[in-house]
């Protein structure tokens, strides 16, 4: 059996990972890397296995470093099925439909206003491309052993982080392997605390925090910074992940403003994508603990913008106000819209509180850039750029080892993935102080033979 790395590897984002049987050839997740311009050029160029040779792909969950690369590999000659739990074939689907839409826009913009380098500009995939994706979908069960092949089963096991995500386990002739996918926290707002593996042959367990741990004090510096911000009588503008932490931050938010530990200042969400997901809360149920009435209590009270006309106008609005808006690391979407109109005003805040990959416009932010480039132009940063640890969907050092507390019997492998290389490093240190098992940083492209 053949393990080859070709993505999330010494970097967070581009999760994939193919396991050649010799029977099956089996690609666990699917994703896009973004960030540094070196890992989003990787996404032009072809994966360095068979693409027509892949039988089946499975996935964690459906945030874009997960699944943002299917209509890629479907229009380099995959024809086999997707297989994941229903919530995240929805949330995969509707990621991959925007994400289809915004590179769409992106470069016919670029080539309305000729800032792109290439000529034409083109979009990695469109619309058309996502539409011959999505009839490869198949939901599959949690908790329960799948057949893939003869002597080849999968299994998905709930895990926290976002909405219809989970660890997958293989069972391939008398190896278990365990992919961790992203893993969340005990003490999610939304979610309810991961399962844990009980055992595995082969690991691969995410890092992305793997060199921290999170405050316990997040709720009251949010509340801090929020009231700060409110003094200057400025907007306050927090770049949002779609997928679960908008619809966290709508619910904290709300929470706090109702019982007064913040302004009554209004709320607005903008982002199309974190309407859908919230509709998907109301489908799936039984995947979360928001209750279905506060929900329902505070849509009526958050606004939410539909349209991009109204993005326009609300941008252009001089009252205080708290406007959510994807993408969380800034790299896309309509926060862009309210950037362009509020990073040169020192009044405002921007409140970034999630992970920010290298390369991201929310890195170069949370690391004091004087400006950050728009649309092809650079504009000066003068608004206050805060940064909130700990709401993260992440599960930070002491989940990550507390997560893996369930395996009793050392696995004959552990490869520590989807983390920067000196989060990953760390991790693989803190495995080896509290467990005494070695582990593994693979890097990219690199092919592992287990025995």
């Amino acid at each position: 059996m053949k393990i080859h790395f070709l993505g999330a590897a010494g970097t967070v984002t581009g999760s994939k990972y193919l396991i050649e049987t010799g029977n099956k050839n089996i690609l666990v997740d699917c994703g896009l890397f973004q960030g540094l311009k070196e890992l989003r050029l990787l996404n032009w160029t072809s994966i360095s296995f068979p693409v027509s040779k892949i039988d089946k792909v499975l996935l964690t969950h459906g945030h874009l470093d997960h699944v943002g690369y299917l209509p890629r590999l479907v229009s380099e000659g995959f024809t086999g099925e997707i297989w994941g739990t229903d919530p995240t074939l929805e949330i995969a689907r509707i990621i991959l439909e925007d994400s289809a839409q915004i590179q769409e826009e992106d470069a016919e913009r670029a080539n309305a206003e000729g800032y792109s380098k290439h000529n034409p500009a083109k979009p990695l995939y469109d619309t058309k491309d996502v539409k011959k994706t999505l009839p490869r979908f198949r939901a599959q069960p949690a908790d329960k052993w799948i057949e893939i092949d003869t002597e080849i089963y999968c299994r998905f096991k709930y895990n926290s982080h976002i909405i219809g995500a989970t660890f997958i386990e293989l069972k391939i002739n008398n190896k278990l392997i365990v992919f961790s996918g992203d893993i969340g926290r005990s003490n999610d707002l939304l979610m309810y605390p991961p399962q844990k593996p009980e055992a595995a042959d082969v690991l691969f367990i995410e890092s992305t925090y793997g060199d921290r741990l999170h405050p316990e004090n997040s709720e009251e510096n949010l509340i801090k910074i929020i009231n700060k911000a409110a003094d200057k009588n400025g907007t306050i503008i927090i770049p949002g992940f779609a997928v679960e932490r908008i619809q966290m931050l709508m619910y904290l938010l709300w929470k706090l403003r109702k019982k007064g530990d913040i302004p009554n200042l209004p709320i607005y969400m903008d982002s199309p994508m974190g309407t859908s997901v919230l509709n998907i809360f109301e489908q799936f149920p039984e995947w979360h603990k928001l209750p279905m009435d506060e929900c329902r209590e505070m849509l009526k009270e958050i606004k939410q913008i539909r349209s991009i006309q109204e993005t326009y106008a609300l941008a252009a609005s001089g009252v205080p106000k708290i406007i959510i808006a994807a993408s969380g690391m800034a790299s896309g979407g309509r926060v862009l819209t309210y950037f362009l109109q509020y990073l040169g005003q020192p009044s405002a805040t921007v409140l970034l509180v999630g992970f920010q990959a290298e390369g991201t416009r929310g890195r170069a932010l949370l690391d004091g850039a004087k400006e950050v480039k728009l649309f092809g132009k650079f504009f000066p940063v003068k608004a206050e750029i805060k940064n909130l640890e700990g709401l993260s969907a992440h599960t930070d050092q002491k989940g990550l080892i507390d997560w893996m507390s369930g395996i009793k019997q050392q696995p004959e492998y552990i490869f520590i993935t989807h983390g920067e290389t000196t989060a990953a490093n760390t991790l693989s240190t803190k495995i080896k102080e509290v467990y005494g098992w070695d582990s593994k940083v693979p890097v990219l492209n690199e092919t592992i033979e287990i025995h």
